[in-house]
């Protein structure tokens, strides 16, 4: 622990300074040269700083900017979210979330709930199965290709009779996701659960989180789910307008 506490020391003390060289941030860390070196090597590999190499200099690195993006995409959406998720929820009164990729899962940063679904179940956190879930589907449907198939690749849980196992399948599905600008599920995460999902873009078109609207499947039939897919599109591509796509 004492370790991962003077690393970020080292960053803050890089953040208020700008730069530095091993020996000052040392004297600020209280400790000796060659421990300073070795934190600071660290960080470097990581991209987390980097050196001027003619002044011997150290400075905030491009990875730092990489995880504070990161950070920001998730607070943007979650701000610019809640009015089209508000008016997504009352319209069709069912529950509606904004999902973002995490490594193998999907996870619920923002719930909306309608009319309908005032005793629903609380996904805010949650992490859900990418091949058994709808926004799930939306993240796979526009993974880079290889990065694709090595999700694939691995073995897909069966949740229950309806889930997806295999990867054939599964790719069907995902065509047909990206040709309709939806993704669906009935029934493979949980019995008695259906939803739809659309993917939501950054301003360069890359897929940042996804809208899904979920409720029992008496209410969202599969008869219906076109129909829903179609307006959480909609709703997506508001939200990916607010995001700054297609200016």
């Amino acid at each position: 622990m004492r370790s991962v506490d003077r690393a970020v020391s080292v960053l803050e003390i890089l953040a208020r300074h700008g730069e530095a060289g091993v020996t000052e941030i040392a004297g600020e860390l209280g400790v000796h040269k060659s421990t300073a070196f070795r934190l600071l090597g660290v960080l470097e590999n990581r991209g987390l700083v980097s050196q001027t190499k003619d002044r011997g200099k150290y400075h905030l690195g491009a990875g730092v900017l990489r995880l504070a993006g990161a950070a920001a995409v998730r607070l943007d959406i979650s701000q610019e979210g809640v009015p089209v998720c508000r008016e997504l929820a009352d319209e069709l009164g069912e529950t509606v979330n904004i999902a973002v990729l995490d490594d193998d899962a999907a996870v619920n940063i923002m719930q909306a709930r309608g009319t309908a679904s005032v005793t629903a179940q609380n996904w805010l956190g949650r992490r859900t199965p990418l091949h058994a879930t709808a926004g799930g589907k939306v993240f796979l449907a526009h993974l880079p290709p290889a990065v694709r198939e090595g999700h694939l690749a691995r073995p897909l849980r069966r949740f229950t009779e309806r889930t997806i196992t295999t990867a054939r399948e599964l790719r069907g599905e995902l065509e047909t996701a990206v040709g309709h600008g939806y993704a669906t599920t009935f029934e493979e995460l949980e019995l008695g659960l259906a939803a739809v999902a659309a993917p939501v873009r950054s301003h360069d078109g890359t897929v940042i989180a996804a809208i899904s609207v979920s409720g029992p499947v008496y209410r969202l039939r599969a008869d219906r789910l076109p129909e829903l897919g179609s307006r959480t599109a909609t709703a997506a591509a508001e939200l990916s307008r607010r995001m700054g796509y297609g200016f």
